[in-house]
């Protein structure tokens, strides 16, 4: 409910402040694939704002299923090749190099996992697991001219811990808008700092939940598969979508925590571009 709120509150007090959108002439996206957006007209100020359900695992690990309404879209600024925005928790930049590179940075705050996110009850005696600020630094090489095949890298760090995602993906049907289908699949990393938060037992988290004391090491954490969508219902409106199965290697299914060897969740929603 914090992170709805908050975000709720970021986007009211963009459009407050925001002014008319630089009628300069209309430009392709930064990147014309779906899962990058780009709310501009070209240079200038972007305003996107919107809803979108997913229905998805309750928190790593879980076999149960949550339905949750967030706020999406965001606010940018754009000149030439480089993309400034604050989306929800995160706030970073963007820009493309010689046509073939996509290089992301951004600070964002990452929520840690609560014992009542079990209805179940199986997170009791486990406490709350650790928040924090992270560093994302992404970049995206594409293999084509028209971006239709590309490999993806990120590195997430923070106090929570440190996540590597390595993958390629392919845009099917994408026109030079920035719409269509895009597919990709990723092999992810974790350090044992993360993988311990995420899915490892602590002697005091054993004494208080009666799961066994379990460590986490390092190394491979999930293989992953995710599918993108975007377009355009007029001049204003856009609908999206997103889907993601993500099945977990050994070390983590194996935790007491894991009740389920994957991560799933589907999504869709619309944003109002002004």
């Amino acid at each position: 409910m914090k992170k709805i709120v908050l975000q709720v509150a970021t986007f009211v007090g963009a459009l407050l402040c925001y002014g008319l959108v630089n009628a300069t002439e209309t430009k392709a996206p930064l990147v014309p694939l779906p899962s990058i957006d780009d709310f501009t007209n070209g240079d200038g100020w972007g305003v996107g704002l919107g809803l979108g359900v997913e229905y998805e695992s309750a928190y790593e690990g879980s076999d149960e299923f949550e339905l949750e309404i967030d706020p999406a879209g965001g606010v940018q600024w754009r000149t030439g090749d480089h993309i400034f925005f604050w989306a929800g928790e995160a706030i970073g930049w963007r820009t493309l190099a010689k046509d073939a590179w996509l290089f992301q940075t951004s600070l964002g705050y990452e929520e840690g996992r609560e014992e009542g996110d079990s209805e179940d009850g199986r997170l009791d005696g486990l406490g709350e697991s650790s928040s924090g600020v992270t560093f994302l630094l992404e970049v995206r090489h594409a293999l084509t001219e028209d971006w239709r095949y590309f490999l993806d890298g990120r590195v997430l760090t923070g106090e929570i811990g440190t996540l590597g995602i390595f993958g390629a993906g392919t845009c099917l049907g994408c026109q030079p808008n920035g719409t269509g289908w895009e597919v990709g699949a990723v092999a992810t990393f974790h350090d044992g700092k993360l993988a311990n938060r995420d899915f490892g037992v602590n002697t005091q988290q054993s004494i208080d939940s009666g799961l066994p004391e379990t460590d986490v090491d390092s190394g491979y954490r999930s293989t992953g598969f995710n599918v993108n969508y975007r377009n355009y219902l007029n001049e204003s409106w856009q609908v999206f979508g997103e889907a993601l199965y993500e099945v977990y290697g050994s070390d983590v299914s194996d935790s007491p925590i894991s009740r389920n060897d994957y991560e799933a969740e589907i999504g869709v929603g619309f944003i109002y571009v002004f």
